[in-house]
């Protein structure tokens, strides 16, 4: 018996369709949408089938149907939309695209960055028009975030390796990811801290007193999610090889014990080498440089600033020790896995796509110097 269901359009594309499409996918000038669209449509003509496109472009299995439809009609002019029923849009698509331009590729000239008024100010619009334009086209410029690539020349090797104990762990082996979170502050606000009210969040001041530091050593076992943790008031390779100690006592000695850890210092020593040396069991694994990311712990941690230290009081370096420790055997009692999902060759295809980013960046940046000082 025959598939059911409606029959998939055909695509073919005249070559110069195909050129005006390639343009329309390429652009940072134009409609977001329309640049999408047209990336469907070009991956439709390779023969794509609607699921697959629609996993590309980050749209459902339905909407590329309707695209594909729509284009077998009405061609290019398909990629725009069609006119909505109510009262006729007031902003032209050129002011819309004078918006999106200018936040993408200037500042103003009294700012690092746009504001609402400040854009409404420079283009004539309304600053609530500016806002929905921004969140129709996902632009923040409000928001910035930092990165650091890696110059781990084993950056590729390291990836590959740990991923692979991530979704492929050996047989008779455990895999623990292993850090430090050092010098966790106890804090004492200056005031007391007023409770939640309804429609009144909780309240806390500015200003705290500091009672000292203390460091949690953790192991996050990857299979299972528990986590063996320690705490100790310095942070050296004296602490380490303790930490390394319990971890070797907690771990049935029939196992093969896989350590996931960055390139810290304390971690190379040499007393840790001849440690490692004389429990051959322990196979370490280390992180490529600026790549906490890869570590898993480093998401227990975030977990516990979270839910314990971000927002808690502690008039003394016991009672922060001691909050941590409450907070250790409660998640040791229901321990639950982070899934990783990616697997290495995504890993380095997106650091790929984004040290080329990087590099156009730069380029474009020397060439603007360049320009500048007439050279």
């Amino acid at each position: 018996m025959g598939k059911r269901g409606r029959p998939r359009a055909a695509v073919e594309l005249a070559d110069d369709e195909r050129r005006a499409l390639e343009r329309f996918a390429r652009t940072r000038k134009g409609s977001h949408q329309i640049a999408v669209r047209a990336k469907a449509i070009l991956l439709a003509a390779q023969g794509l089938h609607d699921g697959e496109i629609a996993k590309r472009v980050g749209r459902t299995r339905e909407t590329i149907g309707i695209w594909r439809r729509r284009f077998a009609s009405k061609r290019l002019d398909a990629l725009h939309d069609e006119p909505r029923p109510g009262a006729p849009r007031t902003i032209r698509d050129d002011q819309v695209e004078r918006v999106v331009q200018l936040t993408l590729e200037e500042t103003p000239r009294n700012a690092t960055h746009w504001s609402v008024r400040s854009m409404a100010d420079r283009v004539g619009l309304a600053p609530a028009t500016i806002h929905r334009i921004w969140r129709s086209f996902g632009l923040q410029p409000h928001r910035s975030e930092t990165f650091r690539l890696s110059n781990d020349p084993l950056f590729v090797e390291k990836v590959v390796d740990i991923v692979g104990l991530y979704m492929n762990p050996p047989d008779h082996a455990v895999v623990l990811c292993v850090d430090e979170k050092s010098q966790i502050q106890a804090l004492e606000r200056g005031q007391p801290v007023l409770p939640m009210e309804p429609g009144q969040p909780e309240r806390r001041t500015h200003d705290y007193l500091r009672h000292g530091t203390t460091t949690l050593f953790a192991a996050l076992n990857v299979a299972t999610g528990d986590v063996i943790g320690a705490l100790h008031r310095r942070h050296r390779t004296e602490e380490f090889l303790k930490f390394l100690r319990r971890i070797d006592a907690e771990v049935p000695s029939e196992l093969v014990v896989h350590l996931i850890l960055d390139n810290y210092t304390t971690h190379k020593t040499e007393k840790v080498q001849r440690w490692l040396v004389r429990h051959p069991r322990f196979h370490v694994h280390f992180t490529p440089t600026y790549s906490s990311w890869l570590n898993q712990v480093e998401r227990f941690f975030a977990l516990l600033s979270e839910r314990c230290i971000k927002r808690g009081v502690h008039r003394s370096t016991w009672e922060l020790e001691r909050d941590i420790r409450a907070y250790l055997d409660a998640y040791r009692a229901d321990p639950k896995p982070f899934v990783w999902t990616k697997t290495a060759a995504q890993i380095l295809e997106s650091v790929q796509r984004f040290c080329a980013r990087v590099l156009r960046v730069h380029a474009s940046n020397n060439r603007s110097r360049t320009s500048e000082t007439g050279h």
